[in-house]
């Protein structure tokens, strides 16, 4: 009997070795625009994100975890990826992916709208599942950074609205937002405090359900405002994130006057060059809490190439009593700030 047992249990682990086995790599193909060279370094930035994108699609299917050694990414990109996998399993969705790469004038590339299929256990993680990650690269072709993307649309409106912001302030600007929002997904309350600066104007708000003071009686919506130093902020944060098992916050455009499609979400000031306003339409799914509203940033890139830093960040609902808001220029702008 016991024999039996033991060949059983081997013929099953067998079984799921081969099915493993079976599972197809995921084939990396990286084009370059029209008269762009293209580098030596790249056919290794594709074979190096095919490895990764083929052992994350192997980890998911065997529900294990990720089997790293000889990765071909540093420190930081590889820091990057295990947070999201501890937070959130994924996997690519398809078996062969074809983007176009931004080859920069040091060599180093970057690589975009690479298609994840987030599954975490037992969860209905929010309404969609689909997201996409930009995947950068040194001049060698190994990777750098693993984060997750922006919307579609806030970097189609970023890239359109050239008269705003340079083309290389706008890219520089898109990257840091990323990275800002996938700190939110990997729960890394390190990262966002390192981002916020010391005296950072936080306004956060959410919508509470009170009894109406009058004859009728019945239930009303309210916006309740609260007004947070950067230790406040992030000491709440921390809560949110031990109560959550996961969080995927997303960021869309809000366009011109709140419509959707105008290219207003970013803007640089008049004052101060180094200072630029985001204006964003934020989505907070979580384990046990949701909201939907607009989120203005503003950021300082200073000009002698330190990091940049968050002095202003602003939350309004975009939903008060089912009622669709539009957003509060007295909150959400540059010039609320005299900027």
């Amino acid at each position: 009997m016991r024999r039996r047992l033991i060949c059983a249990f081997v013929a099953l682990v067998s079984m799921c070795m081969w099915s493993i086995g079976q599972m197809k790599a995921v084939t990396v193909t990286l084009t370059v625009d029209e008269g762009v060279g293209r580098p030596a370094a790249l056919s290794r930035a594709e074979q190096n994100l095919s490895m990764v994108l083929t052992e994350i699609n192997r980890a998911q299917q065997a529900k294990t975890i990720l089997t790293t050694r000889g990765f071909p990414m540093d420190d930081f990109s590889l820091r990057s990826l295990l947070r999201l996998w501890a937070v959130t399993p994924f996997y690519c969705d398809d078996e062969e992916v074809v983007e176009r790469c931004w080859i920069f004038k040091d060599g180093t590339m970057m690589v975009s709208h690479i298609p994840l299929i987030i599954t975490p256990e037992g969860e209905n993680f929010g309404v969609g599942t689909y997201q996409e990650a930009v995947i950068e690269f040194d001049s060698n072709g190994g990777i750098t950074d693993f984060r997750l993307a922006l919307d579609a649309h806030v970097a189609e409106s970023m890239e359109r609205c050239g008269s705003v912001v340079e083309k290389e302030k706008q890219m520089i600007i898109m990257q840091y937002i990323e990275r800002f929002r996938t700190a939110y997904n990997q729960r890394d309350s390190d990262y966002i405090e390192k981002i916020f600066s010391d005296d950072a104007l936080i306004i956060t708000g959410k919508v509470i359900t009170v009894r109406r003071n009058n004859d009728f009686g019945g239930l009303s919506q309210k916006v309740e405002y609260t007004k947070q130093t950067k230790e406040q902020y992030i000491r709440n944060l921390k809560k949110a994130f031990k109560r959550n098992k996961w969080i995927n916050v997303k960021f869309s455009e809000i366009g011109e006057n709140g419509e959707s499609g105008g290219c207003a979400g970013i803007t640089r000031s008049t004052v101060d060059p180094t200072k630029y306003g985001v204006r964003l339409r934020q989505e907070w799914n979580s384990s046990n809490y949701s909201d939907e509203g607009y989120l203005f940033l503003l950021w300082e890139f200073p000009e002698d190439g330190r990091d940049p830093i968050i002095h202003v960040r602003t939350w309004q609902p975009e939903w008060v009593g089912g009622k669709r808001q539009q957003p509060d220029d007295d909150i959400s702008t540059l010039g609320a700030f005299d900027l």
